[in-house]
């Protein structure tokens, strides 16, 4: 039975990785790395900012010192124009409050990405009291320690855990955790995220059905 839900952010609870990437494509376009939005999607998302920029660098792109700093708010100022949730989010989440399943949300990204998303979404309130961030807590996808820190405040143990992602860095986390995982995959095909252990979703109204598993 499944004791507690750990949502991603982005690409699972709103729909801003497309936006953040092109906006990351631009601005490594700006500093002599030419990327597709496809390629930036394929390199970059489930990670973390600063291993952008390590492996920008390493394609040979010419980034100052405090790029990242500013490529984040390149970024949030660009979410702030508004983002949609993820279709279903919404009625999930009341049918796992109607069940008395917690939730929480743990990511890769910082705290003020998720305010800017979450907040404009009407999410922001159903989990600022439990979010964990790779930034405050120290540890980043795929080390599994940020899901099992999620899981220490609602005294659950992995294997009663489900987590809900959507890359390839998360999907192994929770692999490595020992929680079992759902792949949020709208469209396409996931082997990589199948062979890892997740089971492919295309739709939040799927998920109730893997509850009592």
């Amino acid at each position: 039975m499944t004791g507690l839900v750990i949502f991603d952010c982005d690409g699972v609870l709103v729909n801003s990785e497309r936006v953040a990437n092109e906006v990351l494509v631009a601005n490594l376009g700006r500093h002599g790395l030419t990327v597709t939005i496809e390629d930036s999607e394929k390199m970059f998302v489930g990670g973390t900012m600063t291993g952008v920029y390590r492996t920008a660098l390493d394609m040979g792109a010419t980034l100052p010192d405090d790029w990242i700093p500013l490529i984040y708010r390149e970024i949030f100022d660009r979410l702030a124009q508004g983002v949609e949730p993820m279709p279903g989010v919404h009625d999930l989440l009341d049918t796992l409050e109607a069940r008395d399943i917690p939730y929480c949300v743990a990511s890769n990204g910082p705290v003020e990405k998720m305010r800017i998303t979450l907040g404009q979404t009407g999410l922001w309130d159903r989990f600022e009291r439990h979010m964990v961030s790779a930034y405050t807590h120290g540890v980043a996808k795929p080390d599994p320690g940020l899901f099992l820190q999620a899981a220490v405040p609602f005294g659950v143990a992995p294997e009663h855990c489900l987590v809900i992602e959507d890359s390839h860095n998360g999907v192994l986390a929770a692999s490595r955790a020992g929680m079992r995982c759902l792949a949020l995959v709208p469209a396409g095909e996931a082997p990589a995220l199948t062979a890892l252990g997740a089971h492919v979703i295309r739709h939040m109204n799927e998920v109730p059905a893997h509850l009592g598993r």
